[in-house]
Order: structure tokens, then C-alpha cells, then sequence
């Protein structure tokens, strides 16, 4: 499933080519496509995209009436930096927004819709050129966003189990209050996930310094590869980038966050931003979403494979559908985990 850098970037390059075109219409392939019943996608038509933003593994595309505000969706380098990043690298690109640039305690904007767009495993939001054919019912198409120019944007999913689709939301949902877990104070709990799909996601993962993420790992005690991958602790990671950090951070997989000292935290905050950083610098190196395959990785996918960094082999411990990839020689003293999930070696 594409992650923070994967969704980063393809925000970036979407911006980059659509920021202004005028939305004709937003068009469902799929009854499945579709999660909300209002507002109305129809009601964003004639107005231009303002930004593409991305929250978790969520993108966001923001429109606005002509003249309108275009909301928290535009935001300057400085908000949009990491707590534990450096302030002038211009990594963020502008209309990215992160959970932690917004000023706390924001107005709703109350102005425009924002599409809030989910991939799943295999889904991919592709740019439909000018000019280019557009059948009635594309392969894998399960939703389409056509622009006045000629310009289109198609949601497809591969297979027969459609899970990647589109929520419509008045307002900007970050600036509105679903963010960091909480929902907007007018949502019934009952509603919330269905209606605000990013109200019950945790902080986004780069936003996330030292001092916070001592208290959640205390607040939320187990294996460090589960708490990375735990959408509501924190957000935006998958099983490539736990199975990164833990290696980057050199720390085992079952290493039990409730008992996570001080240096440990540091080293996962740390391995965190530079594995992210280094998979979004070569996310941006292409012109659309790598493939899983095309991803960078030390340990990842790669056992029986040597460790780049050691030489050791790197080892997986095998669930019913997922692996853990480690590496004995750099994370647990050259211990090699029980392959299921009553291991003793926690550390």
C-alpha cells in the first residue's frame, strides 16, 4: 500500500499539473467508488482545484468557487515542516499540507469541497491527458474527475475487491477540526469514520518529535512493527517503512514500546525521518507512483538477501499475510526471532 512518501509526492505532481483546471464533473464507475452521500460531488463543478494535499495515506483535493478561499490547503514552507526536521531544506511542497501545519484552533473555512481520496493496496489516482480517449467504463475505473481544459483524473483499482474510493467533504477536513484523531465537535461518534474518514487517524508520523512519541508509545504498549503500522497511534506508515524504520533504528521488530527508553524513542523518531525522507526523494525522482517493487529498501522483501549495512542475512518472521524482514546482526545481537507471534526475544 503506498505510504507518506508515495502519497507525498503524487500530491506534489498532481498540484504541479492541475492546480487551476476547472472541474467539469467528478464522474462514478463503480457504486463502490463513491462514500459519502453529501455533499453532492456535482456541487464542485465550475469550480478550479485549489490544491492536492495529502494527510496519512490519504490524498486531498481541495476546490473552491472562483475568488473563494482556497483554505488551510495552501500553506507556507515554515507550517508545514517536521517537529523534528530542519527548517530550511523546502522539502514541503506548497498546498502539501501536514497535520501539524495548521494553527490550532482554526475556523472552519465553510468554503468549497474537499476529495478525500484513499489508494488501498493497488489503487492509483492516473492523469488522463488532454486530447486522450476516454471509454465508457476504463479498465479497473472506478472514479473519474474531468476538467473543462480536456484534462482528466481516473481512480483505478485492480481485482475483483474495489476498497480504494472517494469521500466528499464540505470545508477543508484538516483545518475543520478531523485531524490527529479528533473528529469535527458537530460529528456524532456513530458517523464519524464514514462521514470524515481522517478523524480517527493518528498524528502524522513526521510530525511526530521525541517528547510525543515517548507518551504514545507508553500510552499504547506492544511490538514496535504493530505500533508504527496502527493508523490511530500514528499515521501514514505501512509494512515497508515499519520494517525500515526498525531496521534504520536498530531495534527488533518485537521490541516492546512500553519499555522503550529514551535513546530508543530518539532512534525511532530519527529513523522515521530519514527513511521517509530518503523514499520520497526517490519518489520524486518519477513521473507517476512507483510500483512496491520499485521502492527503496534495506530489509524489506529482500530475505535471504544480505544486509547492506552488516552483511548479515536478512530474515523475515512469517505471518499469514505479511512478513516481518529484519535483520539478526543489526537489530537483536544476532538473535534470530521465533517465526510466530509468541517469540521470547522482544529486544
Amino acid at each position: 500500500m503506498p505510504e507518506i512518501p508515495e502519497i507525498r509526492a503524487h500530491a506534489e505532481r498532481l498540484e504541479t499539473l492541475a492546480a487551476g483546471e476547472v472541474l467539469k464533473r467528478f464522474e462514478p464507475l463503480s457504486f463502490t467508488a463513491l462514500k459519502t452521500a453529501s455533499p453532492q460531488p456535482s456541487e464542485a463543478a465550475g469550480w478550479p482545484l485549489r490544491s492536492v494535499g495529502q494527510r496519512a495515506k490519504f490524498l486531498l483535493l481541495r476546490f473552491a468557487p472562483p475568488g473563494g478561499d482556497a483554505g488551510a490547503g495552501a500553506v507556507d514552507d515554515e507550517s508545514s515542516q517536521r517537529t523534528h526536521g530542519t527548517a530550511d531544506d523546502g522539502r514541503a511542497s506548497v498546498g502539501v499540507s501536514m497535520a501539524g501545519g495548521d494553527e490550532p484552533g482554526a475556523e472552519p473555512t465553510g468554503n468549497g469541497l474537499t476529495f478525500v481520496v484513499h489508494l488501498m493496496q493497488g489503487g492509483r489516482l492516473r492523469v488522463l491527458e488532454a486530447g486522450a480517449k476516454r471509454p465508457r467504463r476504463p479498465r479497473d475505473g472506478l472514479a473519474r474527475f474531468e476538467f473543462e481544459s480536456g484534462l482528466g483524473l481516473l481512480l483505478t483499482e485492480p481485482g475483483t475487491q474495489k476498497r480504494a474510493g472517494v469521500w466528499v467533504l464540505a470545508g477543508d477536513p484538516i483545518a475543520d477540526g478531523a485531524v490527529a484523531g479528533r473528529a469535527p465537535e458537530s460529528a456524532d461518534t456513530a458517523s464519524t469514520a464514514a462521514a470524515h474518514p481522517l478523524a480517527g487517524l493518528g498524528p502524522e508520523a513526521t510530525e511526530v518529535d521525541a517528547a510525543a512519541m515517548a507518551e504514545l508509545m507508553a500510552a499504547h504498549p506492544g511490538r514496535l512493527h504493530n505500533f508504527l503500522r496502527d493508523q490511530r497511534v500514528i499515521s501514514g506508515l505501512g509494512r515497508r517503512l515499519a520494517n525500515e524504520i526498525c531496521h534504520r533504528a536498530k531495534l527488533s521488530p518485537f521490541a516492546p514500546t512500553g519499555r522503550m527508553d529514551a535513546e530508543g524513542v530518539e532512534a525511532v523518531v530519527a529513523a522515521i525521518g530519514a527513511v521517509v525522507d530518503d523514499s520520497l526523494a526517490a519518489e520524486r525522482q518519477l513521473a507517476q507512483m512507483s510500483r512496491s517493487a520499485e521502492r527503496p529498501s534495506a530489509v524489506h522483501s529482500r530475505t535471504g538477501e544480505q544486509c547492506p549495512v552488516c552483511g548479515d542475512v536478512v530474515r523475515a518472521v512469517e505471518y499469514r499475510d505479511y512478513s516481518v524482514n529484519y535483520c539478526a546482526g543489526c537489530q537483536t545481537s544476532g538473535r534470530v526471532l521465533a517465526d510466530n507471534t509468541t517469540s521470547k526475544f522482544l529486544r
